[in-house]
């Protein structure tokens, strides 16, 4: 005689870990509903399952439009690790969209997301430096940043983050730099930069010195380089194995020797050895910043005497492929040859 047996498993399509999803129009607002709701598990499961959604653009558009960021900025205090987790990964899923940058700004996200810069968990904060970090793509969200006055907190924690973070905060800090650098520059963040040239990461390394280019822009910058005694670490990074870092350096170079005495700074270091080493990189972005750093350099008589001695290496760049190039060693060679 037959008998029933239920089974005490879930049927092989349910994830316990997520909420149901509520069919069609219903499916986000009873998600924004229950990331409300007092039960932990049910913020928990609502929080998987809307990260799992707000991938959608569509979906993303709908959350933030019933609300759902108010709820969100909320969750970024709660005291469970996970409820923050899956809240910093959102927020950093809904940065990916356009329409997600433009209600952060509008709806204020940017200072309640800086409150996680001390948070314990690792990937909490990793996933609000990611989502910052896209942020700081975004023209607007370069600007919102520098308002908000992160650029000091930012610099501090470049000296304290695991190295992945570290990345993410030079990123950040470099968008936010071509907006404005003066507050980096009286949080003395060339000092910082400065230590991390000879970090073992090539990717920080390279980074920093990326920073430091931009950072040495105003001429406040310029001299604060030259005081520091920057550039001859930078002229050092010239013959880096890494050709993210050469290329970096070199662009660094580029905008510190604007001034006389970056340039003489530079060439007390042998700048030009390792520069001209460079133009023959397969590399462009290599092979570019170095014509142009040397087109600096070459505005000091010195530099120019030294330099007449190899205009035929900048001659055969007049063939080069990229057009940009070509024009650069045009550039180059006119600087090196003119008379006074």
């Amino acid at each position: 005689m037959t008998t029933i047996r239920i089974s005490g498993h879930l049927p092989p399509n349910i994830d316990c870990t997520k909420a149901p999803i509520a069919f069609g129009r219903r499916a986000v607002p009873k998600l924004n509903e229950e990331l409300q709701n007092p039960e932990l598990i049910t913020r928990q499961r609502a929080l998987m399952s809307l990260c799992d959604l707000v991938h959608d653009p569509e979906i993303a558009l709908e959350a933030m439009r019933l609300g759902c960021l108010e709820s969100l900025k909320r969750l970024l205090g709660d005291v469970d690790s996970t409820v923050r987790m899956k809240t910093t990964e959102i927020f950093y899923r809904l940065t990916t969209h356009n329409v997600g940058r433009i209600a952060f700004l509008k709806s204020d996200v940017i200072l309640p997301l800086s409150q996680l810069f001390d948070e314990p968990v690792d990937v909490c904060r990793k996933n609000m430096h990611m989502a910052i970090e896209m942020m700081s793509e975004f023209p607007g969200g370069a600007v919102g940043l520098v308002e908000a006055g992160l650029i000091p907190r930012l610099v501090f924690k470049l000296t304290s983050e695991l190295e992945e973070i570290q990345e993410l905060i030079l990123d950040t800090l470099h968008f936010c730099l071509c907006v404005d650098a003066s507050e980096a520059l009286a949080s003395e963040a060339v000092s910082v930069l400065k230590e991390k040239l000879s970090h073992r990461s090539a990717r920080i390394r390279s980074k920093a010195a990326r920073a430091l280019m931009d950072i040495s822009v105003p001429l406040e910058g310029k001299n604060k380089l030259c005081e520091e005694e920057v550039i001859p670490i930078l002229v050092n990074l010239l013959g880096d194995p890494s050709p993210e870092v050469a290329a970096s350096a070199a662009g660094a170079l580029m905008s510190a020797t604007v001034t006389t005495p970056g340039k003489y700074a530079a060439l007390n270091a042998d700048a030009l050895p390792p520069l001209l080493g460079l133009v023959r990189s397969p590399q462009m972005n290599v092979c570019l910043n170095a014509v142009k750093a040397i087109t600096v350099l070459a505005e000091a008589p010195e530099g120019r005497k030294e330099l007449l001695k190899h205009l035929d290496l900048l001659e055969d760049l007049r063939g080069h492929d990229s057009e940009v190039t070509r024009r650069a060693a045009e550039t180059a060679m006119r600087v090196i040859t003119w008379k006074p």
